[in-house]
């Protein structure tokens, strides 16, 4: 069932907070000026199909006190549904944008994920570009499992106001609700693969191709064999999601 509330937009049973990036930005930086806990989630279709047969990445994600639509597909569903969403908020243009805050009003950071490397190359590019940001610490994402709450101990021992995960799905998900807390950090942001792409490891597609809602494709001619019949399957899964939804609606999809 498909259902609107105030500032809400309930699509495939997930709530998605009606906003447009500028707001996503403010509602995270209010978090850090109260001190209260804000754990971000972002959705886009493969995410929403994968939900539908992981329980836990489902309660992780539907768990986030704020969850924004990360792919354009999901902003035309919600269209198409008639529970318009105003905008896409890709996780890496809100991560871009709450270190340029972060660094503007003296908001601590911490990164956790990728490999050694990148995340080297990732925080030596953004101290260049935000010399004033504040790095409280980082730490690659390749630990054993086990050592899940010593890493939440050292980040909040770091005193980060905001955290970002640059881990794969589900893990960054099931991190965030089992550790968020624990982090001591304000807004905890699961920032996927933006890792790589500041570091300059992957290229994020041309403007025109994120418009056109092409930015999965972009990255799957990249990496072909690995990305390709995923995208493919999970794309076609969630346009079936979508005309189910569409017929299902009372008015018969009118």
């Amino acid at each position: 069932m498909t259902t609107t509330t105030a500032g809400k937009r309930d699509l495939f049973g997930v709530r998605l907070d009606a906003l447009t990036l500028e707001q996503t930005v403010q509602r995270c930086l209010d978090s850090v000026a109260t001190g209260e806990l804000l754990e971000v989630g972002v959705v886009n279709a493969a995410k929403i199909v994968k939900m539908r047969g992981d329980d836990a990445l489902r309660e992780a994600v539907t768990g986030c006190g704020l969850i924004v639509a990360d792919g354009q597909s999901v902003v035309w569903a919600s269209r198409v549904l008639k529970q318009p969403l105003p905008e896409r908020v890709a996780g890496i243009d809100l991560f871009q944008r709450l270190l340029y805050m972060a660094e503007l009003q003296g908001h601590s950071v911490y990164f956790l994920g990728a490999r050694p490397e990148v995340l080297e190359t990732m925080v030596e590019r953004i101290r260049k570009q935000h010399p004033r940001l504040s790095v409280a610490g980082c730490r690659d994402g390749y630990y054993p499992a086990e050592e899940s709450e010593a890493v939440a101990d050292t980040i909040k021992g770091s005193g980060a106001d905001l955290l970002f995960l640059g881990m794969t799905s589900p893990k960054k998900e099931v991190f965030v609700a089992t550790h968020g807390a624990r982090t001591g950090a304000k807004v905890v942001h699961g920032v996927g693969g933006s890792f790589d792409v500041l570091a300059g490891v992957v290229k994020r597609a041309p403007v025109v191709w994120q418009r056109l809602g092409c930015e999965w494709l972009y990255r799957a001619l990249q990496e072909p064999r690995r990305l390709g019949r995923r995208y493919l399957t999970t794309n076609v899964a969630f346009v079936g999601l979508v005309a189910r939804e569409w017929l299902r609606k009372p008015s018969g999809g009118i």
